[in-house]
């Protein structure tokens, strides 16, 4: 098999990110143009009045970097997400509540703003949505394959997408050889389906397949089917396996809200743009439903300062994880450090302690009895004062994770200001994943 490969710059950054700092794409990456503009504008001074240096581009330092700058990129979007970046909008997001978490869990993606009245629903479970399981013939799993040698060929189809799977039979080879074989050729394929073997203890094993998606769509009522009445190879590979027996059909979920009955192909889904629920369990008795609706403004932005500890706390650990290598990252932890302790006597005063390792944690119930006995407006502007501080970090941490790689000074720019702007901080940056890449 032969492949080939276009390098460009999404795919070496994608390298090192997924390799070394894995984090998803969530809808907080993406930027407005004046979002952008300011972005290219803070590069652009600081690109004219930093100095020269030498990097150093060693295989860590640019993994370092690479993590550095996502660790601050998810960060951001910690905050982000618990209500938006604007000062109006921080810290803002409601929550929402499930009255039996074993049935459903929820939270409220509408306006986080909004005035209007979102009344509680009832919901209750009848059925899980589930996916598709092929479940093949037990063979003993240490005889030689039927099969005779060849070469051999069977088509999946997912979704409207069909799939071919060549392999060779090879002389003496065994039942329990061909299903690892075929097991790590369909998981790897990643098409939607994982494949594993089963054993007996009569010294027989089979091989499962399963659908990563539930329910049905579009009228059918499989996801996948295996075949090879029409492919390319040799056939017999489905027949003998027994790879096209559906062990479990897929179903939708059935669920009531308020006494409605509803349906999904899938156990997470939304409820009117308002809430997004996962069904956990069945109801275990007829009638048992669980209450959904929204938080009250104290619970909700006590849940967010939450998250905002648990994402500043996150952020701190995957700097310290670097101290030993690189030096420089313990200068970034002393500096969100000196930021939290700008605000120290104000959090502490509010349910907040500050731990020796420069972690943070708050006392929930302190937190609300601080709120409800001072008054929200003074305790909610300390928290957006330090957030917005967190804020700023993560901002200037990913503008320019160079700043803590380390490096040896060059030449110091004309102290008189008659600077040009040079992309070279933003070049090194760029240009590590290049260097020793292909």
């Amino acid at each position: 098999m032969s492949m080939s490969y276009n390098v460009s710059s999404k795919s070496v950054y994608n390298h090192y990110l997924t390799t070394y700092a894995p984090k998803a794409d969530t809808k907080y990456d993406m930027h407005g143009k004046r979002e952008l503009r300011n972005i290219y504008n803070s590069i652009v001074k600081l690109n004219k009045d930093s100095p020269l240096y030498i990097l150093d581009s060693s295989k860590e330092s640019r993994e370092f970097a690479v993590g550095l700058k996502e660790n601050a990129r998810e960060l951001r979007n910690t905050i982000a997400s618990l209500g938006g970046l604007d000062e109006s909008k921080m810290l803002a997001k409601k929550g929402a509540y499930s009255s039996n978490t074993d049935i459903a869990t929820a939270s409220y993606i509408g306006d986080g703003n909004t005035q209007n009245i979102v009344p509680p629903f009832e919901l209750e479970v009848t059925s899980l949505a589930a996916n598709q399981i092929n479940l093949g013939t037990f063979l003993p799993r240490n005889e030689k394959a039927k099969l005779p040698p060849d070469s051999y060929s069977f088509d999946i189809t997912v979704n409207d997408l069909s799939y071919e799977f060549q392999y060779n039979i090879r002389e003496g080879e065994t039942n329990r050889d061909l299903q690892e074989r075929l097991s790590r050729l369909i998981s790897n394929a990643d098409i939607g389906l994982t494949a594993d073997i089963l054993a007996d203890d009569k010294g027989n094993s089979s091989l499962r397949l399963s659908s990563a998606s539930n329910g049905l769509r579009d009228g059918k009522n499989y996801i996948f089917r295996v075949s090879d009445d029409q492919t390319s190879k040799q056939s017999g590979t489905v027949d003998y396996l027994g790879l096209d027996y559906v062990a479990r059909q897929p179903s939708n979920a059935q669920f009531l809200i308020n006494g409605e009955p509803r349906s999904s192909s899938s156990n997470h889904f939304s409820i009117g743009k308002l809430f997004e629920v996962t069904l956990n369990g069945i109801s275990s008795a007829e009638g048992e439903t669980t209450e959904i609706g929204l938080k009250t403004d104290l619970d909700s932005f006590t849940e967010n300062v939450s998250g905002l500890v648990y994402g500043y706390n996150s952020f701190i650990r995957a700097a310290a994880e670097y101290q030993d290598s690189h030096p420089k990252s313990g200068k970034l932890i002393k500096e969100m450090e000196h930021i939290s302790r700008n605000y120290q006597s104000d959090l502490e005063r509010i349910g907040f302690t500050f731990e020796d390792n420069g972690l943070l944690t708050v006392d929930n119930n302190t937190f609300k009895h601080s709120i409800l006995s001072n008054g929200m407006r003074d305790q909610v502007s300390t928290i957006k004062d330090f957030t917005n501080s967190i804020l700023w970090k993560t901002n200037q941490v990913s503008l320019n994770p160079m700043e803590y790689v380390d490096k040896t000074l060059v030449a110091y720019k004309n102290p008189a200001g008659h600077n040009f702007p040079a992309p070279y901080m933003t070049s090194n940056y760029s240009g590590m994943f290049f260097n020793s890449y292909c």
